[in-house]
């Protein structure tokens, strides 16, 4: 984690657009000049290396001081570190495209949109949901396969290819979730609903919701809008 912060720190802070560079890693924002402010989780399901299970990075693009709002966001990105290095980005232009990244050279690129839900993965300790989301994963379980590899990444681009839903919910000992909302929650939302679909918190869309400070959490919600909506009336 320590040192894929420091690489994306030395890489993004000397671009001259770039006036914040704010990472999970670091507790304070680093002021770099005027421009726009950058958040990365530098190396999201770090948990994973030691299973040789995908990685991957989160980069939320705000034209705000941070923390604000998702409503900031001009673009967002993530890669996949898996059988092949993937990176989608959604750069506000209202599409989201996959790039195929070999030898630091783009190989192939195609434009994703949300197909009919297929799959769903679920985050935190089941024994640890509310009873509403229990009862809302009862359901989905009945109609949807389960994928979830523990990155947030790997996750979410499965539901991006496939359809579906991912949540990392509010749980009972930790109502604000265990997600960071403006490294994670809120750029994954705007790549999400870029691509036709929506998010939410439990009430509104993750893109909404302003934080107090640059590390606060959040529940996740993401995936095909009628799922979203379902969510929602649940919890």
């Amino acid at each position: 984690d320590v040192r894929a912060d420091e690489m994306l720190h030395d890489e993004l802070t000397s671009l001259d657009c770039v006036g914040e560079y704010a990472s999970e890693e670091r507790a304070e924002i680093v002021d770099c000049g005027d421009g726009l402010s950058v958040a990365v989780d530098p190396l999201d399901g770090s948990s994973n290396l030691v299973t040789n299970n995908p990685v991957g990075v989160i980069v939320g693009v705000y034209d705000a001081p941070l923390p604000c709002a998702g409503t900031n966001l001009v673009g967002a990105a993530y890669d996949v570190f898996g059988p092949l290095t993937t990176l989608v980005v959604a750069d506000g232009d209202g599409s989201v495209t996959e790039y195929v990244v070999k030898d630091g050279e783009i190989q192939d690129a195609r434009d994703l949109t949300l197909p009919e839900p297929t799959v769903y993965g679920f985050g935190g300790g089941v024994e640890d949901w509310t009873d509403g989301f229990a009862d809302f994963a009862e359901e989905v379980e009945r109609e949807l396969k389960l994928r979830y590899g523990g990155a947030m990444v790997g996750d979410i681009n499965q539901v991006m290819h496939k359809g579906g839903m991912f949540a990392y919910p509010a749980l009972e000992d930790r109502p604000e979730g265990k997600l960071r909302l403006v490294f994670e929650g809120a750029p994954m939302a705007y790549i999400v609903e870029s691509a036709g679909g929506a998010s939410s918190d439990g009430e509104k869309s993750l893109l909404e919701k302003e934080p107090d400070g640059v590390h606060d959490r959040t529940p996740v919600h993401v995936g095909n809008e009628p799922l979203i909506e379902r969510l929602e009336e649940s919890v």
